[in-house]
């Protein structure tokens, strides 16, 4: 086998067994996904539930800051940062279909965000709860 294709075979099998896809058309794959490393975290694990992310969303964490401090208590509305006053687009699926569809940039916008608002990084169940609860606003 010839060294490019053995790379592209390496490619395939580490994204397949990855449990957070590396792709996502809707909101639900990514949670699918969040669930999967859930369970693996703690045998534990039942579901994830839309008050328990509202609640982590509302709730001021480290630095005074919770979710709702950009985002709004309103996650269907627009934000705005805190520090930058930048605009925020809404973070609701139902306000805007786009988010929660592009698994990298999510990654990326939880591991940043939680270091601000956490100073650590977000658990599977935490990203789980929020995404349900942010799916839940009509």
């Amino acid at each position: 086998m010839q060294r490019h294709q053995l790379y592209g075979w390496l490619i395939l099998v580490g994204s397949v067994c990855g449990s957070t896809p590396i792709w996502a058309d809707t909101p639900q794959q990514l949670l699918d996904g969040y669930k999967a490393e859930a369970q693996a975290e703690s045998p534990d694990f039942n579901s994830f539930d839309p008050q328990r992310g509202e609640q982590f969303f509302n709730k001021t964490h480290a630095n005074d800051w919770s979710c709702a401090t950009c985002h709004t208590s309103n996650p269907a509305a627009m934000g705005k940062h805190d520090k930058t006053a930048k605009s925020i687009e809404p973070l609701a699926p139902s306000a805007n279909a786009e988010r929660f569809t592009n698994p990298k940039k999510v990654e990326k916008w939880f591991k940043r965000n939680c270091n601000d608002v956490l100073e650590r990084t977000c658990t599977s169940l935490e990203k789980g709860d929020v995404l349900t609860y942010l799916l839940s606003i009509q």
